[in-house]
């Protein structure tokens, strides 16, 4: 039986990869900050598991992603690492570097850990903003993994900044050091169901459309991911040997436009008053001095990246759920869940 050491388990993505890794046989080691949260993990993955011997897999240590103690204890007798924990926030904040250091030195310190384990298979879960956002952006062709996200691009914010000094880190480790066997997982917008209520930022998007808290939607657009295929990636990348040095681009091809999202919610929720029409973007630098989400996304205003997925399909045999399909997911279960 192979084991992972699976670093942020009580995240959205991390709780569905643990549960893919045990539905293939593996035991996974979850890392997390507190041994408090131990039973919330046991507890979202319970009732998805048709054999529930496989929760008997599942074993926790606590790290921390910018201190050494307890990573080479984590990692002994570990098969490959699957680094998923990363600072995700709701709103840009103050200090770009309480981003960017615990992501940049969060990824090098599991690296480090792995390699003096003699652990070398590596997943590490990037994100698609470490992609679109190249220093000149390509209107003739979608972006695919040999592009690089500019960190000194207006477009990018604290989060892009953090995840794409990040994966240029570990990818530079890696070339330092050839025996480490490192892919890594970019996804877009992240929707479809989460296993439990604990799912932080990641289905933000969907919950503030369906609460009708803006009049219009702003005009900036994302590729878009079910969470499902996510975790699906992250066990066929550690599998295959195809996957080796390999980006992913964890989205269906394309983007999609936030009044796509507000028409697609609109459609579905007929009795609720979701938004679809797209504001101006004046409006939406004004807005920004009052709200902090708002505000995060002015760089990004008319800019529309579109990805093409087809590498994933082709090295790791994704079949994409549609977004349109990944976000009603998400609608329902929040609706279902009262959450909105």
């Amino acid at each position: 039986m192979k084991t992972v050491l699976l670093t942020g388990v009580t995240g959205f993505i991390a709780k569905r990869v643990a549960l893919k890794f045990l539905e293939a046989g593996y035991a996974v080691r979850g890392s997390l900050r507190s041994p408090d949260r131990v039973e919330e993990v046991r507890a979202a993955l319970r009732p998805h598991l048709a054999d529930a011997a496989a929760l008997d897999r599942l074993s926790f240590v606590t790290l921390d992603l910018l201190r050494d103690e307890g990573w080479a204890e984590a990692l002994a007798g570990v098969d490959a690492l699957i680094h998923t924990a990363s600072p995700f926030p709701l709103s840009e904040p103050k200090d770009p570097d309480a981003l960017i250091r615990p992501a940049r030195e969060g990824a090098l310190r599991a690296l480090r850990a792995a390699q003096a384990a003699g652990v070398h298979r590596v997943v590490l879960t990037s994100s698609v903003v470490a992609v679109i956002y190249p220093a000149s952006p390509h209107a003739d062709r979608p972006l695919t993994e040999a592009d690089w996200t500019d960190p000194d691009s207006p477009m990018v914010g604290a989060y892009a900044k953090s995840k794409t000094l990040a994966e240029r880190a570990a990818w530079d480790f890696v070339a330092e050091h050839p025996e480490m066997q490192l892919s890594t997982i970019n996804p877009g917008l992240v929707a479809g169901e989460p296993l439990d209520s604990h799912y932080g930022s990641s289905l933000e998007v969907v919950e503030r459309v369906l609460r009708g808290r803006d009049p219009m939607l702003p005009n900036i657009a994302f590729p878009v991911v079910d969470v499902a295929d996510v975790a699906a990636m992250h066990l066929r990348a550690a599998e295959r040997d195809a996957a080796i040095g390999e980006r992913f681009i964890a989205a269906e091809a394309g983007t999609v436009p936030m009044p796509q999202i507000g028409a697609w919610l609109a459609e579905a929720y007929p009795d609720r008053r979701i938004p679809t029409r797209t504001a101006p973007n004046w409006l939406l630098k004004v807005m920004g001095l009052f709200d902090p989400a708002v505000r995060q996304l002015r760089g990004q205003l008319g800019y529309q990246p579109r990805v093409s997925s087809s590498k994933a399909a082709e090295i790791l045999g994704i079949d994409f759920t549609p977004a349109r399909q990944a976000l009603l997911k998400s609608a329902q279960w929040l609706t279902a869940a009262n959450k909105v």
